[in-house]
């Protein structure tokens, strides 16, 4: 058995390509170019990078970016001022912060911030909170760019075993709503648990957000799984890898992502998808002002 690479480039050059055409359907209607406001504090390196990529995404699609960058040292107060300002600033439709946060900053104030309409992020706690009744504004990227990705390859969750590896508020936990709001049967694992393989063996479709390289190895993994890799790290040598033994495990699943390739470019892809829909809902108001009402 040779899995089938779920091609997240292939697949997010697709969506784009659907996202250029409503961008500019939606200005030639109304003048409205939806418009993403992006706020970068400091200088990681990864988080430039990251920040980069998204402008250049948007770019293609015809959303207009700005950059916002801060010092390091910046004071907390002032980056919640700049966040409060984009709030009330009709022509932003998405607000953005790329985290990693440096030290002093609160990130849960940061993220609170951000005005659960212009969340495109799916981070406010209103969003996050909302996918336990399904009346979130916007899903958070990662976890949307996955059922994306299971959905362009007619995988149907329903009746699933599920195993997520990670317990992040950003991808885990989210993850999972999303796949119980859908009837699979999930399992979260994280750095406590026990006997790992248990968990992972019996899984359907194994998530792994662990940020740790070769975690999963084939033993651990059912044949004919669907595997999917949202970790991405950079080893010694410079490669880039995820968090499973993809030479390994692609002999043996049904289904596997690539790392680069997977999952990368559906996140930036659903980041750009939340920020159409900003837009439009800013021409078409509907339910939305009911949910966002609610969360302030």
């Amino acid at each position: 058995m040779t899995a089938k690479l779920l091609d997240g480039k292939a697949i997010a050059r697709d969506i784009r390509d659907k996202i250029k055409v409503r961008v500019a359907a939606l200005r030639a209607r109304t003048g409205v170019q939806p418009s993403l406001a992006m706020i970068l504090v400091g200088q990681n390196p990864a988080s430039r990078l990251y920040v980069r990529n998204k402008v250049k995404a948007c770019a293609e699609v015809g959303i207009r970016s700005t950059l916002h960058e801060f010092p390091a040292d910046i004071d907390a107060a002032a980056v919640i001022a700049r966040i409060e300002a984009l709030n009330c600033d009709p022509e932003v439709h998405g607000i953005l912060v790329q985290l990693p946060l440096p030290a002093h900053h609160d990130i849960h104030a940061v993220l609170r911030t951000i005005a659960v309409e212009k969340d495109v992020d799916g981070f406010h706690l209103y969003n996050v909170g909302g996918l336990v009744l399904g009346e979130t504004v916007f899903p958070p990227c990662t976890p949307y760019g996955v059922m994306k990705l299971l959905d362009s390859a007619g995988i149907d969750v329903a009746g699933k075993n599920v195993t997520i590896v990670g317990a992040s508020n950003i991808v885990g936990k989210p993850m999972a709503l999303m796949l119980l709001r859908h009837e699979a049967t999930v399992a979260i694992c994280h750095v406590r648990t026990r006997d790992l393989a248990q968990y992972t063996i019996l899984a359907d479709i194994l998530i792994v957000a662990a940020g740790v390289p070769n975690l999963i190895i084939p033993q651990m993994v059912k044949t004919g799984a669907v595997v999917i890799d949202v970790g991405i790290n950079r080893l010694p040598d410079g490669r880039l890898v995820g968090d499973i033994d993809f030479e390994g495990i692609r002999k043996k699943a049904a289904y596997v992502t690539p790392v680069p390739g997977g999952v990368g470019p559906m996140t930036v892809t659903m980041l750009l998808e939340n920020t159409l829909v900003a837009a439009e809902r800013s021409v078409a108001p509907s339910r939305t002002e009911t949910l966002t009402a609610a969360a302030k």
